[in-house]
């Protein structure tokens, strides 16, 4: 590829990130409009590969967040495209944070849109996106995985984790917490409460990374904040580690990205 052709996906790139904040932002079919264009956007970005891990977590993060605005079977459609695209993202990027980190979080918003009960591999699959995560930055996810174990009723998993997301530094604010849904199996617990309590004493605990914002490559350019609690940022590319571990679902094969954005075109 040419360097005028790389400055051109460049500047293709840049404006999907932007539209799919406008996207974000609107609702009903003008949203919708939107959604579709910065997909066809990220196709034409993925299409001759440079730039394909970014463009295929910024797909994964816009489908992410159309998901959200949906109900039932299209939601549920939306989901697995969002988790394709951050596989697909893993495959050629295997320390890229956010998508291990929001991958996780797709799973576990598609297991509560379909009621799989608890033992359901959909929340097997999200833990194991969060223990990648944390395998790429520690703590990154453990919160994340604190809630899967407190779904699961797990308290000796759930105060571990806790406890690393603390040490960590990566809690949401202990308000969020509290209201959290996935915690309610455990939040009476004297355990729990002693946790909670133990927050008023730790400056800094107020601050947490549960869904990854990905500060983007592309010159002045970073996607907005797509969290299950209003979390931080971080940088995926900062906090590489060689040889993340990839599980088998995401070893897909670049070219299989690239004809899928061949057929979405």
């Amino acid at each position: 590829m040419s360097f005028f052709d790389s400055i051109t996906k460049k500047a293709k790139l840049k404006a999907a990130i932007k539209q799919t904040t406008e996207a974000r932002s609107s609702e009903g079919a003008k949203a919708d409009q939107l959604f579709n264009k910065v997909y066809h956007d990220y196709a034409e970005v993925v299409a001759n590969e440079p730039l394909i891990a970014e463009a295929l977590y910024n797909w994964g993060f816009a489908l992410l967040h159309q998901a959200r605005t949906k109900s039932g079977d299209q939601a549920a459609k939306l989901y697995q495209d969002a988790i394709a695209k951050f596989s697909f993202c893993l495959t050629i990027e295997p320390a890229y944070l956010g998508a291990a980190i929001d991958g996780g979080v797709a799973f576990m918003e598609l297991a509560r849109i379909k009621a799989v009960g608890l033992n359901d591999g959909l929340y097997a699959s999200a833990q194991s996106y969060f223990e990648k995560a944390n395998a790429i930055q520690a703590g990154s996810a453990s919160y994340n995985l604190a809630c899967i174990y407190g779904l699961r009723g797990d308290k000796e998993a759930c105060l571990t984790a806790l406890e690393i997301s603390k040490g960590k530094g990566s809690l949401p604010a202990a308000v969020d917490i509290r209201e959290d849904p996935d915690l309610n199996g455990v939040k009476n617990q004297d355990w729990f409460v002693a946790f909670m309590e133990s927050l008023n004493k730790v400056p800094g605990a107020e601050t947490k990374i549960n869904e990854a914002v990905v500060e983007a490559v592309v010159d002045d350019v970073q996607p907005d904040v797509a969290v299950k609690n209003d979390a931080a940022a971080v940088d995926p590319f900062k906090a590489a580690v060689e040889e993340a571990p990839v599980s088998d679902e995401t070893e897909v094969a670049v070219e299989t990205v690239v004809a899928a954005a061949a057929e979405i075109k």
